[in-house]
C-alpha cells in the first residue's frame, strides 16, 4: 500500500453512502493516519448519481482523487462502477455490489439499461469483486444494510484492525439495528465471489 491510500466511494442516493464514507474516514483517524474527504458529490436525493473521495496516509493535503489515481473504486451500484472507472489506477481494486437501480434518465428517458452490467465490469476492471450486497443485506432482514456488508468488504483490504470497525458501528448506529450491522459487516469481510465456470 503507498503512503496515501485514495478511496473513490460511488453509487445512488440513498444506498448510505454518507455512513460507509464516514466509517472508512474515521476507521482511519482512529488508526493515526490524517485523512481528508470530500462532500458527496452530485445528487444527494434518491436516484441521483453521488460520489465521496477519501484519502487517507501520512499527510495528505488535497481531499480530491485525481482520475488514474483510485487504490479502491467502491461501488454501490454496479453501473455506477462504470461511470466512474477511468478513476481507478490501473493497479487499483473495483469493489462493486451487483444492486441495479434504474436511474430516472432510463425510466424517463430515451436511454436503456444494460443487459449484463456484471459482464461490462467483468470486461472493464481487472480482477474486480462482485458482491450482491443487497441481497446478502436482505438475507439478513435488513436490506438497508448493504452499505455496511460493502464496507466490510472492502476492510478486508485495509490495515485496519476489525475491532476497530466494530467500535465504529456501536458509535454510528442506533442500538435497535446495531447487532444487524454487525452482521452485514461481517458478511462482507468474509465474502468471496464464487468461482465462474
Amino acid at each position: 500500500m503507498s503512503k496515501i491510500t485514495n478511496c473513490m466511494l460511488v453509487g445512488v442516493g440513498g444506498q448510505g453512502i454518507l455512513l460507509a464514507s464516514s466509517m472508512i474516514s474515521n476507521a482511519a483517524m482512529a488508526c493515526g493516519m490524517d485523512i481528508k474527504n470530500n462532500e458527496v458529490h452530485g445528487m444527494a436525493q434518491r436516484g441521483g448519481s453521488v460520489a465521496a473521495q477519501i484519502r487517507f496516509g501520512e499527510e495528505v493535503y488535497s481531499p480530491l482523487v485525481k482520475k488514474g489515481k483510485a487504490d479502491f473504486l467502491i461501488a454501490l451500484e454496479v453501473i455506477e462502477a462504470l461511470r466512474y472507472a477511468d478513476f481507478l489506477s490501473p493497479q487499483g481494486k473495483a469493489l462493486v455490489s451487483t444492486q441495479r437501480i434504474i436511474p430516472t434518465t432510463v425510466s424517463a428517458g430515451p436511454f436503456e439499461y444494460p443487459d449484463d452490467p456484471e459482464e461490462l465490469v467483468r470486461r472493464r476492471f481487472s480482477d474486480p469483486v462482485l458482491c450482491p450486497c443487497m441481497d446478502i443485506a436482505a438475507g439478513l432482514g435488513e436490506p438497508r444494510a448493504s452499505n455496511i456488508v460493502m464496507t466490510g468488504l472492502l476492510s478486508r483490504y485495509l490495515p485496519f484492525p476489525e475491532q476497530i470497525w466494530i467500535d465504529l458501528l456501536k458509535k454510528q448506529i442506533k442500538p435497535e439495528y446495531l447487532a444487524v450491522n454487525i452482521e452485514a459487516f461481517v458478511a462482507g469481510r468474509h465474502f468471496h465471489e464464487p468461482v465462474l465456470e
